[in-house]
């Protein structure tokens, strides 16, 4: 998977920018403020259809205009694909594949394979169970497009089932049959959802382990635990037992939707018990293996992006992430930077093609 072309339109703070780029690695440097990260968040956009660090559409468009427009050349197996998104204010956002208008975003996921490495990943570890099980949806979804499906239905039978218990509270009123057909759809396919979990984080913590290992060297042992409702009970149960807990709360307080990733360090929580450094790593080495895995099963090197983190790495680390760039570990490359010498003297060090760009 390669990015040939990109072109920027009032996205963020870029008035108009565009790009031809190296099929290896391509390196943006500057100071703070002069748009890197958004070009990458540009990049990132149009492989998901929407903003890294800004997930509300109409705050990416660049203060004074009106609206927003990325298109982007990219090569996957010999083929080209022009993939565009567009933004105005107070209308609907386009994402289109070669001219043509995706009905649904959700068939968009999964064309472009891409990982981001940044240190807005902090979030992962310190905020709650929501990012964590966006990051395990996100590579789920990129990867099985039944399991996106599915889980968009889940999430809008529980807001059904929400919506529901409100009215009942409302009107003082119960209807349980209406309920229970609420119940078993939730049962349905939060339990297919959940064993897809489950196989997924079993076949995950191999790579990770991996990773966490190449760019530590160290003996830590480190793990991630994923934790949910259904290990105890089905779904069906966990409802029935809740109803009188729901029926006070006014939404479903069990299911799938409060599942969670515990990331543990010698078996201890990592936001804890983890220094700055350890942390860094975990959640490179998580990066690292998110990319490996969708490697693995789409049968496709995914861009990947590194997001001004070396400089938040020592030397060592570096010199691994060098290390696999000139295995080949990797495909095509997107770097940002603060010292346009640092990033030349790594960049050369690759023995890779590169080009770099001053922003």
């Amino acid at each position: 998977m390669i990015l040939k072309q990109l072109s920027i339109f009032n996205y963020k703070s870029i008035s108009e920018e565009q790009f031809e780029f190296d099929s290896k690695i391509n390196c943006f440097v500057g100071k703070n403020g002069v748009g890197k990260t958004n070009v990458l968040d540009a990049i990132y956009h149009l492989a998901y259809g929407k903003s890294y660090f800004n997930p509300l559409a109409v705050q990416n468009i660049k203060h004074g205009t009106d609206f927003f427009l990325l298109e982007g050349d990219f090569e996957k197996n010999d083929r080209l694909e022009q993939i565009s998104c567009s933004l105005k204010k107070g209308l609907k956002k386009t994402l289109k594949r070669n001219a043509k208008i995706y009905e649904k975003l959700s068939e968009h996921i999964g064309l472009i394979p891409l990982v981001i490495i940044s240190p807005a990943d902090t979030d992962l570890i310190t905020e709650g169970s929501e990012t964590r099980r966006k990051f395990m949806d996100s590579i789920l979804s990129q990867l099985d497009n039944t399991y996106l499906n599915s889980l968009i239905l889940y999430q809008k039978t529980v807001a059904q089932r929400n919506a529901l218990l409100k009215y009942f509270a409302l009107n003082h009123v119960f209807d349980g049959d209406t309920l229970q057909i609420y119940n078993e759809q939730l049962h349905q396919i939060g339990t297919e959802l959940h064993q897809k979990r489950v196989r997924f984080i079993t076949e995950f913590i191999p790579y990770f382990s991996k990773y966490h290992q190449i760019i530590t060297q160290s003996e830590e042992q480190v793990n991630i635990r994923y934790e949910s409702d259904l290990e105890k009970l089905s779904l069906l149960e966990l409802l029935d037992q809740n109803l009188a807990k729901d029926r006070a709360l006014q939404y479903t307080s069990v299911g799938i939707h409060k599942d969670d990733l515990h990331f543990e360090i010698d078996a201890y929580p990592i936001k804890k018990f983890g220094s700055q450094g350890q942390q860094k790593s975990f959640l490179i080495a998580l990066k690292l293996a998110q990319f490996e895995f969708l490697k693995r099963e789409s049968g496709q090197k995914p861009i990947l992006l590194f997001d001004d983190i070396f400089d938040k790495l020592d030397e060592f680390r570096v010199s691994k992430i060098v290390e696999m760039v000139n295995d080949n570990a990797f495909g095509q490359l997107f770097i940002s930077d603060t010292h346009p010498e640092r990033t030349e003297k790594i960049v050369k060090s690759t023995h890779q093609s590169y080009k770099i760009f001053h922003l």
